[in-house]
Parts: C-alpha cells; structure tokens; sequence
C-alpha cells in the first residue's frame, strides 16, 4: 500500500446542540471539514 501525505487546513465547525443560540449553549458540537479533509477522507477509503 502507499504512503500518502496531504497538506493543508482542516476546519472544526462549532455547532449547538438543538439549534440554540451560540451563547445560550451549555455545550457544542464538533466536526471536521474541508477539501483536504474530505480527500484525506476519501483516500483512506480506497
């Protein structure tokens, strides 16, 4: 199998849970996202 390396910034999206207001919320939600995200993603895969 081949070493693949990518390169590039991954975006961390805050979201709040049950659509609250962002500083009402006692918590958030993360998340990863992004093109270089999404190749990483997509090559591991294959």
């Amino acid at each position: 199998m081949a070493t693949i390396v990518t390169f590039g910034e991954i975006m961390l999206r805050l979201s709040t849970p049950g659509f609250q207001r962002f500083t009402q919320a006692q918590s958030f939600d993360a998340s990863f996202g992004g093109g270089e995200a999404n190749v990483a993603v997509s090559l591991a895969h294959l």
